[in-house]
């Protein structure tokens, strides 16, 4: 199990407005809050969000460079995913590979791709065995 990830980000403020739009409907709760960072937590996991010191900020972020390439986190449900999908999209969050949606991950995989405010790539994916709901 993971204990925590920690994230830098180019702009705290961007990044805390996206994820406190999207990790409560994920079950995650606002767990810590510093002048220089927020994290959310769900169960005995949590994500941290810490602003990227000034002399680090014109370093580009690239998820097919070496590091990090997304975060995928798990939905309830199908129709969660498309709510998800929804209130992202309003929100004008990037979508990614809508032409595809929502089996960009495959026949069997029902998720919804998007990027957060540093380009870092989120999936959100209904549950292992959930059926379509309805």
């Amino acid at each position: 199990m993971i204990h925590h990830i920690e994230i830098n980000v180019k702009s705290l403020q961007r990044s805390r407005e996206f994820y406190s739009m999207l990790l409560p409907d994920l079950g995650y709760k606002l767990y810590q809050e510093w002048p220089e960072g927020f994290s959310f937590k769900n169960g005995s996991s949590y994500i941290v969000f810490v602003q990227t010191e000034k002399p680090y900020l014109h370093l580009p972020y690239h998820r097919k460079a070496s590091g990090l390439n997304h975060l995928a986190f798990w939905a309830d449900s199908r129709s969660e995913v498309d709510r998800l999908a929804g209130k992202m999209r309003l929100s004008g969050a990037p979508m990614l590979y809508e032409d595809r949606y929502p089996f960009a991950g495959g026949p069997d995989h029902y998720a919804v791709f998007l990027e957060d405010p540093d380009r870092l790539k989120i999936e959100i994916a209904a549950g292992e065995g959930v059926e379509a709901d309805g």
